[in-house]
C-alpha cells in the first residue's frame, strides 16, 4: 500500500508526458475553448509553445485524422470530436440504465451477458458480465465482431434499416467459424424474422460450441440503438428457454432510456 493507503493498482494512470506525441497532440486540442473556437497557426503556436515544424506536422496529422478542420487558414475542432464526446456521454447513460437489467439476466441464467452497440458494420461490446458458468465467447469489452456472425449483431442489423442491411450484405461476410452464415438470402430471411419476433439466435456462428440469444434495445423512434444477449455453451445452454427474459430486458432498458430522455427534455439516445 502507498502512504495514502492506496495500492498501486488503484492509482490513476499518469497523463501522457508533454514531450510525447500524444502529449503534444493534447496541447493542440486543448488550446481550443468555448471562447476560442477558431485559431490561426500563430495563436496555436503561442498557446502550445510547440516548435513551428512540430506544430505544422501535428496540425496536418490532426486534419488528416478528421479531428481538426481547416477553414480560411484557421483551425477548429471537427464535428468528429463533438460526436465522440456525445458518444461517450450516451454510452455512459446506456450503461447506467442497462446494468441492473444485465445483472438480473446474469443472476437468472448464470451465463455470460453482453451489451453491444452498432458501429459501422460491427457490433462493439460495451459491457460483459461473466456468469458462474461463463462460456469462453470471443467477445471482450471494447471488442468488435461482424454483425452477421453474432446474435446481438444480427439483432442490431435487423433494426438498422434497409440501407445498412444492403451495405453489410453487399460486403465481404467473414467466416468466424464453420457455421457462420454467409449466404445472403438466408441472412435476409433471418433478419426479417428477427424484425418481426424481436429476438435473435446464434448457433456456433461466432465460435465453435457457443450459442446465444439476443434482443434489440429501441429508442423512442423505434430504432435499434443497442442490443442485449445471453451466451452459453452448446449442450448446456438452451437459448430459446431464455428468449422471453432477454426480450423483456431489452424492452425494459429501452423504456427506461426513453423515460429518462423525456424527463430531461432530451430527444433520446442517439447513436
Amino acid at each position: 500500500m502507498s502512504q495514502h493507503g492506496e495500492s498501486s493498482s488503484m492509482r490513476r494512470p499518469e497523463a501522457p508526458g508533454p514531450e510525447t506525441v500524444l502529449g503534444k497532440t493534447m496541447k493542440v486540442l486543448l488550446a481550443f475553448s468555448v471562447e476560442s473556437t477558431m485559431l490561426g497557426f500563430a495563436e496555436l503556436r503561442a498557446r502550445t509553445e510547440l516548435p513551428k515544424a512540430t506544430l505544422h506536422r501535428l496540425l496536418a496529422d490532426l486534419v488528416g485524422a478528421r479531428l481538426l478542420e481547416r477553414v480560411d487558414g484557421k483551425y477548429r475542432l471537427s464535428r468528429l470530436v463533438f460526436e465522440l464526446g456525445m458518444r461517450a456521454s450516451v454510452e455512459r447513460t446506456l450503461l447506467e440504465v442497462a446494468m441492473p437489467f444485465l445483472e438480473d439476466l446474469s443472476e437468472r441464467t448464470q451465463e455470460t451477458v453482453h451489451l453491444g452497440v452498432l458501429e459501422g458494420d460491427e457490433v462493439v461490446y460495451v459491457a460483459k458480465l461473466g456468469g458462474h458458468r461463463q462460456a469462453s465467447a470471443p467477445s471482450s469489452i471494447g471488442g468488435r465482431m461482424p454483425l452477421h456472425a453474432t446474435a446481438i449483431g444480427k439483432a442490431l442489423l435487423a433494426g438498422a434499416g434497409d440501407e445498412v442491411i444492403d451495405r453489410v450484405l453487399a460486403g465481404r461476410l467473414r467466416r468466424c467459424s464453420a457455421r457462420t452464415i454467409v449466404n445472403r438470402s438466408v441472412l435476409r430471411g433471418q433478419l426479417q424474422d428477427i424484425l418481426e419476433r424481436g429476438i435473435s439466435f446464434e448457433y456456433e456462428e461466432s465460435a465453435p460450441g457457443i450459442v446465444c440469444v439476443a434482443a434489440p434495445i429501441h429508442d423512442q423512434d423505434g430504432r435499434a440503438i443497442a442490443g442485449v444477449s445471453v451466451t452459453g455453451r452448446k449442450g448446456r445452454f438452451q437459448p430459446a428457454r431464455h428468449a422471453q427474459a432477454v426480450r423483456s430486458a431489452g424492452a425494459g432498458i429501452g423504456a427506461t432510456l426513453v423515460r429518462r430522455a423525456n424527463l430531461s427534455g432530451g430527444s433520446g439516445h442517439r447513436n
